[in-house]
């Protein structure tokens, strides 16, 4: 019953065929293989694979399969394989975590036994085949080397102005997803050092399938996303993870992913509105496509740094988010704990320290301090993280483990007020946002109108809206409406539409405004005979004349609020055709040594089809300064370089400039939260 169903990867065996999970060769949509060290126990065995169980799935009549064997056996039948009592798959629940970690530690060996003769946990069996398997190393490097063109080929063949242009650059990646650069791509991502030699060969990006269950079939993915083919970015990206979503809770999905399909539908050439309405159909389960950058690749001669580990050893202050710290804690033996409370804070995304138990390990070290925020353990992403998800990172790592955090000023030996442990904070400031001075067009393709209603009512009568935004939420957007109800007197008018922008009422600037100063100045203002609104409502044109997209009044209806949803907001698009006098920016200062890439690369700038377009940000690489500095997102709009503009500037002109700056540069951007999926 333990033999495996495949034989193990033998010399031949290509890169291409090997699974990058389980290290065996099957077909891409079909269940991991295993070799098992030991017998396993029949209770901890699928009953239609005959397998240890994969993803195990509890039945309501109390039967235990692979989420994927159940999945495919319920496409043909509606029945219990074993009791052939009536069953759904929604009805299914995930197995316990008990049974999970028993599953996790069964014990295994490496496929690559001929020329790696370990065993261990199946849980570690990715991380070793990634970070330790020679036999896979071998196989990936050869498969690189096949794909892309030496360094030497590319330096005889480009000169440094072809360097800056994007249409004849692309960014290298591995798999199936190099190809024909976009139009008005720049990559600051990668740099040259002062000889001329390449710091990274390669930035990898690798195609994988994400499969998410949802118990309720409507239930929200939790992802914000950006782009689309009616925007400069093209590909759709996920700007943000959801705290607290089936995204998060599942873990593999990361902002900056590149969604090509999902369930068998390419979002390759589509809108943004249409891509909205694919990862919001009511299913139960979601396949998802996705790109993931994986870092950079170094070359043999610059092997001293791991790409998924931050640019130096050394910590390096930013004076804007805190000092990034590498500490490796290394184990007397694999099941010693570090002594480590973590923790979730309300306020911020990710996993803090909260306390270091006496004793432990980790204080007799004494590196790590309390209210760290944990950026990253052994090369795996944990801004977005959990405690839990740390604490199984954590379990499943051999004798050392290595940790990236970030150490924020402690304010309280600065002459500040002493604050708690866990409520310390940057100020304010540090996240300084003001009134663009940077009057510049939207991008090609999206526009807005101002429009103004002025009516008369009774005192008595409401205006019938509900709004949202104002500068002291997360995302300081203006004041929006969100609703518009059926009883109001701005109802019977219909100039007044959902997702429309707040500029004035009776004068009064609302554009500046908290959301309960809006609040306070609407209901004031709604007491008087006479109202006099003004509003602007933006348009996305490939929305509009997309065949395939829903009209005007579907899209209201799919993009209308959720009910007592105060988070809700217009879709990315929307946004992207406001007046640059409506934006608000914010500057964030990035730091590096001279020796490292800045970690983005952006789309836009003047092409001769489309005229001018703003700048985007279009990748953020992991393992790099904007990485780890964690607010850059996709989809952020560069107003200006250390404050010099960018309206007008083409590739050949930011690139320079952005390459002058050799160990601090301040972007400043524009940020508005992507679509809710």
């Amino acid at each position: 019953m333990t033999e495996p169903m495949a034989s193990p990867p033998a010399g031949g065996v290509t890169w291409s065929r090997v699974c990058k999970e389980c290290g065996q060769c099957h077909d891409g949509r079909d269940s991991h293989l295993f070799e098992y060290q030991d017998e396993v126990d029949d209770e901890l065995v699928c009953h239609i694979c005959l397998q240890p169980l994969l993803q195990p799935m509890d039945t309501p009549c109390g039967h235990t399969y692979c989420f994927h064997c159940l999945n495919n056996f319920l496409h043909d039948q509606d029945f219990c394989p074993v009791d052939r009592q009536r069953l759904q798959l929604q009805n299914c629940r995930t197995s316990s975590l008990l049974v999970r970690n028993l599953l996790d530690k069964l014990a295994v060996l490496c496929p690559f036994r001929s020329e790696c003769p370990q065993s261990m946990q199946r849980c570690e069996l990715q991380p070793h085949l990634h970070n330790r398997c020679p036999a896979f190393k071998r196989l990936r490097e050869e498969a690189e080397r096949k794909k892309r063109p030496s360094w030497n080929e590319l330096k005889g063949s480009k000169s440094d102005g072809d360097l800056a242009d994007a249409k004849s650059t692309p960014i290298t990646r591995t798999g199936q997803l190099s190809g024909p650069s976009e139009p008005g791509l720049v990559n600051p991502a990668y740099e040259e050092g002062e000889d001329d030699t390449p710091l990274r060969s390669s930035l990898v990006a690798e195609a994988t399938v994400v499969e998410l269950f949802r118990e309720d079939p409507d239930e929200d993915l939790g992802l914000r996303i950006v782009g689309g083919k009616d925007t400069p970015l093209g590909n759709i990206v996920i700007q943000e993870i959801v705290r607290d979503s089936l995204a998060v809770r599942d873990g593999k999905l990361a902002p900056g992913d590149h969604i090509l399909e999902v369930n068998d539908v390419s979002l390759a050439s589509i809108p943004h509105s249409r891509a909205i309405a694919v990862l919001r159909q009511s299913c139960s389960r979601v396949r998802l496509t996705v790109m993931q950058e994986k870092g950079f690749k170094p070359r043999p001669e610059h092997l001293a740094q791991p790409s998924a580990s931050p640019p130096s050893q050394s910590p390096s202050p930013n004076q804007n988010h805190g000092t990034i710290i590498q500490v490796s804690l290394v184990k007397r033996e694999r099941s010693e704990p570090l002594g480590i409370k973590l923790i979730r804070k309300s306020e911020e995304p990710g996993v803090f320290i909260l306390d270091l138990l006496p004793g432990g390990l980790a204080a007799k070290d004494g590196k790590l301090k309390n209210n760290d925020k944990v950026l990253g353990i052994n090369g795996q992403d944990l801004r977005r993280g959990t405690p839990e998800s740390a604490a199984q990172i954590i379990q499943a790592s051999e004798m050392r483990v290595n940790f990236v955090v970030m150490r924020l000023p402690d304010l309280s030996e600065e002459g500040g007020e002493g604050q708690s442990r866990g409520a310390r904070r940057v100020p304010e400031p540090q996240y300084f946002r003001r009134r663009s001075e940077y009057m510049k067009e939207p991008p090609v393709g999206f526009s807005s109108q101002e429009k103004t209603v002025s009516l008369k009512k009774e005192p008595r009568h409401s205006l019938g809206i509900t709004i949202a935004g104002g500068r002291d939420c997360r995302s300081r957007l203006p004041v929006y409406i969100t609703s518009v109800q059926p009883v109001g007197c701005l109802h019977r008018d219909g100039t007044v539409k959902t997702g429309d922008v707040l500029l004035s009422i009776n004068d009064i600037d609302l554009t500046h405004l908290t959301y309960n100063e809006a609040v306070t100045i609407l209901k004031t203002q709604a007491a008087q005979n006479t109202i006099t609104l003004r509003v602007i409502q933006t348009f996305a044109e490939e929305e509009e004349q997309d065949g395939e997209s829903s009209t005007r009044e579907d899209m209201d209806t799919l993009e209308g609020p959720k009910e007592d949803d105060i988070n809700w907001a217009p879709p990315w698009t929307r946004w992207l055709g406001l007046p640059s006098y409506i934006h608000w920016c914010r500057d964030i200062m990035l730091m590096k040594t001279n020796s490292e890439s800045w970690g983005f690369s952006i789309v836009g700038g003047y092409e001769e089809s489309r005229g001018q377009q703003p700048f985007f940000i279009k990748t953020i690489v992991p393992g790099t300064p904007a990485h780890f500095d964690g607010r850059l997102k996709c989809g952020d709009e560069i107003v200006a370089v250390n404050g010099v503009t960018t309206v007008g500037m083409n590739n050949s002109s930011l690139i320079p400039m952005l390459k002058l700056q050799k160990n601090k540069v301040t972007l400043t951007v524009v940020s508005w939260p992507g679509s809710l999926v």
